[in-house]
């Protein structure tokens, strides 16, 4: 389990054992986005703002490396839908853990939507796709939601909790869930995935310091750490941003220190 071990500090902090992931796989759900277009200075950004890892899809890696700057994690993402057709929470594997590895990854994910009418070959991906990655010594994040018909509410601390013990279960080394809203619910969640824990950024939201609260209390409940895309990559300041979440994740900044950054 070395090559784990020696990967895994690749696209988290050492000290810690914390990560700030910026995710960039955005082109294939929803098509080009803000913020995604000029790769390489986005990826500078946030790597310069202290982001430990970058995720993308294997297509992206050849617009997004620099040749310079600061070194940061790539995380290659295997599984993708499109909004275009009826099944968007089906998620298939586009990409081998071996693809990645060529691609140069110090990690891999793959996103599973428990509670889809297709859930049931996820999860056989996901099983195939986690012996591989123990296999071939690379961490696997497996991003977990709660979507499906007969899922009501996406961020019930309950469904959370379930989707991020049942990725730890088939093998995440980081599970990625949506924030619950509150401090003691989401305790529950990290206590019970036992895997390390981060968190979605999910859509634009209203205010920078909306970011840092919740960033602030995701850490305060036991969280590793956060895997923020469209939070960041679309801030009108992405260095300050990163910056500002890193020193939370990393650092154990307060919100109001971390504010400063931005400012």
């Amino acid at each position: 389990m070395y090559g784990k071990s020696i990967r895994m500090e690749r696209i988290t902090d050492r000290k810690t054992g914390n990560a700030v992931i910026v995710p960039m796989d955005h082109g294939i759900s929803i098509g080009p986005q803000e913020g995604l277009i000029d790769m390489k200075q986005t990826v500078d950004d946030v790597s310069e703002g202290g982001a430990t890892a970058v995720l993308m899809h294997k297509g992206l890696i050849r617009y997004s490396y620099r040749g310079s700057g600061k070194d940061v994690g790539l995380i290659v993402h295997l599984s993708a839908s499109t909004n275009l057709g009826p099944t968007s929470n089906s998620k298939v594997q586009i990409t081998t853990v071996e693809e990645a590895i060529r691609c140069g990854a110090d990690a891999v994910s793959i996103h599973i939507n428990f509670g889809s009418e297709d859930e049931p070959s996820m999860l056989e991906t996901a099983g195939r796709i986690s012996e591989q990655c123990n296999d071939w010594g690379m961490p696997l994040m497996i991003m977990a939601y709660p979507r499906g018909p007969n899922i009501k509410d996406t961020f019930d601390p309950c469904a959370i909790a379930h989707c991020a013990r049942a990725a730890s279960e088939l093998g995440a080394d980081i599970v990625k869930v949506s924030y619950t809203g509150d401090i003691d619910s989401f305790r529950e969640v990290c206590k019970g995935a036992l895997a390390p824990v981060v968190i979605a950024g999910g859509p634009k939201m209203d205010s920078d310091m909306d970011i840092l609260n919740m960033v602030h209390d995701s850490i305060e409940a036991g969280g590793h750490g956060v895997s923020i895309g469209r939070n960041v990559f679309q801030n009108k300041n992405t260095y300050g941003i990163t910056k500002a979440i890193s020193s939370i994740v990393l650092d154990g900044y307060s919100v109001e220190e971390a504010f400063e950054f931005i400012k």
